[in-house]
């Protein structure tokens, strides 16, 4: 379903595309984003529900919003209906009220369809049901937290503590989870969810992921979170995002811009980065559509990552980003590609604040060992075999362009020589030229070409994938090694790399095998990678912004 946008002061209203996942609208405060956001869900027509912890938590006065599915009109036809008596709970304990019964609904059906089973009869499944959902994420997200059930009630307890309590017991934070878990999983099929201030609440290294898990257990959905949490809005990689300006009350009308993810957040909203006092990582990507725009927010979840597009950009930002710490007091890094660069020129960036991987490019990240293996696993697949014949093709595509990537690698090396050498300062042209007659010699090309041939014949020998991924820059090497396919997945080169992400977003070991193994192409130290990876950060420190 397209998402229709409010009128400009012009008239003109803007359809954002049917296959949308995520809508941010952002604005300051009283640039009319509530009400922005409300003239859509007029238009949905009883295809929308709209929620707010805030509300949910702390507002007692009978405020029915009249949406089919909403959690206040569902509860009204249970007064309606006598299940229900009381009339001057919250919207969340509503909520609890509504999940309980309709998990006794559930179970009694349950004992009702294996009463009547017959000998023989295969033996009824019991239901999955939105409250076994909650409590699995829940516990997801707050290790060493139980729920229980017990007399009809949902009781909490946690590992140090003996004893059960109740939802109302529990801090606004995680009283906030809970609501927005069951009030996102019991929303109808299909539903639009507006999400007022998603980070209300909430404390900052749990949004992200929160919103995460949430998007990933109802791809049904389309969600449109309002907030003037730039932060937030950044850590949404594949959402549009509507910046609201301002709002004319007499003629219902607004001045906005529908910011693509092609482009990311302006000047103007990127100045208020500054605010959001994360250190930041600049990397190479021309846009959200990029392989480094997409997976390193989601590998290193406590920086804010900017994409900034070539390397040399990236190289220079770090280098005056950090040379203003007194003025911003965050500290920054880059992460640049390998290309063919040897371990001098990597030694020389590092002491820079400049990560490289040990791999030639960003792609061959996407083929590093255990992030086939994991993919293959999560599809089902055997994960040894789907790797041993990845491996096999890149490495025999190699050993066909085994001399093209060694003159690649000859010509980069003879390139950068030759601007070091060069670069001395010279009296006279004949000082000069004499010079340059000398460097065919001193720099031996043909001797660096066959050192090279030679290096990469080993690596073929010895079956050293780990090497040739290290060297071999090929952007089609997804496609061509078939990894998609093999793992299970269809789309190639986009279907596979929407896979890796998916298992990124959804959290747990999957996605933490995947950024070890990223980690280890980064071969620092656990000290240097203290605070760029660390399985207690999350996605909700996640930004992306591109400057194109």
């Amino acid at each position: 379903m397209n998402i229709t946008l409010p009128p400009r002061h012009d008239g003109h209203r803007e359809v954002v595309e049917s296959d949308l996942r995520s809508l941010i609208v952002i604005g300051a405060n009283g640039s009319g984003k509530s009400r922005f956001t409300g003239v859509m869900i007029g238009d949905m027509k009883g295809s929308a529900i709209r929620i707010s912890a805030v509300k949910a938590l702390y507002v007692t006065a009978r405020r029915y919003d009249g949406l089919p599915g909403s959690i206040d009109t569902t509860y009204a036809r249970g007064m309606e209906s006598k299940i229900f008596a009381q009339t001057d709970t919250t919207e969340f304990e509503r909520l609890m009220a509504l999940l309980m019964h309709e998990e006794m609904v559930n179970l009694i059906a349950y004992k009702v369809a294996m009463s009547g089973r017959r000998d023989g009869d295969d033996r009824p499944e019991l239901p999955h049901t939105v409250l076994d959902g909650v409590i699995d994420l829940w516990q997801d997200l707050f290790p060493g937290n139980k729920v229980l059930l017990e007399g009809g009630k949902m009781l909490f307890t946690r590992d140090s503590e003996g004893d059960a309590y109740s939802p109302v017991r529990l801090s606004d934070g995680e009283q906030a989870v809970l609501f927005y878990t069951g009030a996102t999983l019991r929303a109808m099929p299909g539903a639009t969810i507006f999400v007022d201030s998603p980070t209300a609440l909430l404390h900052p290294s749990l949004s992200g992921r929160l919103w995460d898990r949430l998007e990933s257990l109802r791809p049904d959905c389309t969600f449109v979170y309002t907030t003037h949490d730039l932060d937030f809005a950044s850590s949404r990689g594949n959402a549009e995002i509507v910046w609201v300006r301002d709002y004319d009350a007499q003629a219902s009308t607004w001045n906005y811009s529908l910011l693509s993810s092609d482009n990311g957040l302006p000047d103007e909203v990127y100045l208020d980065i500054i605010g959001s006092r994360r250190p930041v990582l600049f990397i190479e990507g021309d846009d959200n559509h990029s392989i480094d725009s997409k997976l390193y927010p989601l590998i290193f979840p406590n920086y804010t990552v900017k994409a900034l597009g070539s390397c040399n950009k990236v190289i220079e930002s770090v280098r005056s980003f950090n040379g203003l710490e007194s003025f911003h007091h965050l500290d920054s890094y880059g992460i640049v590609d390998r290309d063919r660069r040897d371990e001098s020129e990597v030694a020389y960036l590092r002491r820079k604040r400049i990560l490289v991987p040990a791999v030639a490019e960003v792609e061959n990240i996407l083929m590093l060992e255990d992030v086939v293996r994991t993919v293959a696993h999560h599809k089902g697949r055997d994960e040894r075999k789907v790797f041993e014949k990845v491996k096999r093709s890149v490495i025999a595509a190699f050993e066909s362009e085994l001399r093209a990537q060694a003159m690649l690698h000859t010509r980069h090396r003879v390139k950068r020589t030759v601007e070091y050498r060069v670069d001395g300062r010279f009296n006279n042209i004949n000082s000069l030229e004499e010079h340059m007659h000398e460097l065919v010699d001193k720099i031996n090309p043909r001797g660096l070409y066959e050192s090279f041939c030679r290096e990469f014949r080993r690596y073929v020998a010895d079956d050293d994938y780990a090497s040739v991924l290290k060297v071999y820059n090929r952007k089609t090497m997804i496609a061509s090694s078939n990894v998609a396919s093999l793992c299970g997945v269809q789309g190639n080169r986009n279907g596979y790399l929407g896979a890796i992400l998916d298992i990124l977003r959804a959290g747990g070991a999957e996605a933490e095998r995947i950024r070890m193994a990223v980690r280890r192409a980064f071969d620092l130290a656990d000290d240097e990678m203290k605070g760029l990876l660390s399985s207690e950060d999350t996605q909700s420190e996640i930004q992306i912004l591109d400057d194109n």
